[in-house]
């Protein structure tokens, strides 16, 4: 690899990476009703913590992005209740790690478990109710909700 190549691929990690091991977690738990864009997070420093909601769209204009942020916006405690950290990706051309490895093709949000594996995909808007009832058959929710 040139030196060119390599100083722009640190140069993007720096970017796209947050400060310091766990910052994505830390940011989290002090803002729970917070929406963190793909390129501020981590996912990897909330495995076993929280449940990733990531949602892509190919421009911050499109209808169902837009729906699907007024759906959540209104029950932004359920979620938080959840342990849901809202991710967003409407820009198709910053290549995301996320993009990369999710793979959207237009409006899409995907589900993501605590132990890290995708749950659901869907290309659109759900409010939280439908989502609350989707993670609260989740076995880990379930344990959660036994414990309280």
């Amino acid at each position: 690899m040139s030196i060119r190549i390599i100083s722009a691929l640190a140069t993007f990690i720096a970017l796209t990476t947050p400060a310091f091991a766990g910052a994505t977690k830390d940011s989290w738990l002090a803002e729970p009703h917070r929406i963190f864009a793909a390129s501020e997070v981590d996912l990897s420093d909330v495995i076993w913590s929280a449940r990733p909601l990531v949602i892509f769209a190919n421009s911050p204009l499109d209808p169902t992005f837009k729906t699907q942020m007024e759906l959540l916006a209104k029950d932004l405690e359920a979620a938080a209740e959840r342990d849901l950290i809202i991710v967003v990706d409407t820009e198709p051309a910053f290549n995301s790690a996320l993009r990369n490895s999710l793979r959207p093709k237009g409006f899409v949000w995907v589900l993501i478990g605590k132990d890290g594996k995708v749950k659901l995909r869907k290309p659109f808007a759900w409010d939280m109710r439908e989502l609350g009832r989707v993670i609260d058959k989740m076995p880990m929710r379930q344990q959660q909700l036994n414990n309280k």
